[in-house]
């Protein structure tokens, strides 16, 4: 299943402007048929097909819903937990990509550190 490798490069230019001592924790890896970016071994933010999957904090999900670019993620046809997929139109510019991605990295952290 192919992925946005254009939406890949756009994340991996993003993750430039994060601090040295995230990026050197950052790893890609091939997942749900696409790409992940996990920190510390925990997923960020990912790419499935042209849409951007996303970790959340349980705590944050009810709030991220309600954008009008945000789903559940159901990969496995039903919904799952701390997951969302975020359509194109969600991610336009630079700074609403580095916002989900930052808050992925939020979700990363809760696991790790």
């Amino acid at each position: 299943m192919a992925y946005n490798e254009q939406l890949e490069k756009r994340i991996q230019s993003a993750w430039e402007v994060f601090p040295a001592a995230v990026r050197e924790h950052l790893q890609p890896k091939k997942m749900f048929g696409g790409i992940a970016f996990l920190y510390k071994g925990k997923m960020t933010v990912g790419i499935v097909k042209d849409e951007l999957a996303v970790r959340v904090v349980q705590a944050r999900m009810d709030e991220i819903l309600k954008h009008p670019a945000v789903r559940p993620m159901d990969f496995t046809k039903r919904p799952m937990k701390e997951f969302i997929y975020v359509s194109s139109r969600g991610f336009e510019t630079e700074e609403a990509l580095q916002n989900w991605m930052e808050l992925g990295l939020e979700h990363a952290k809760t696991k790790v550190d």
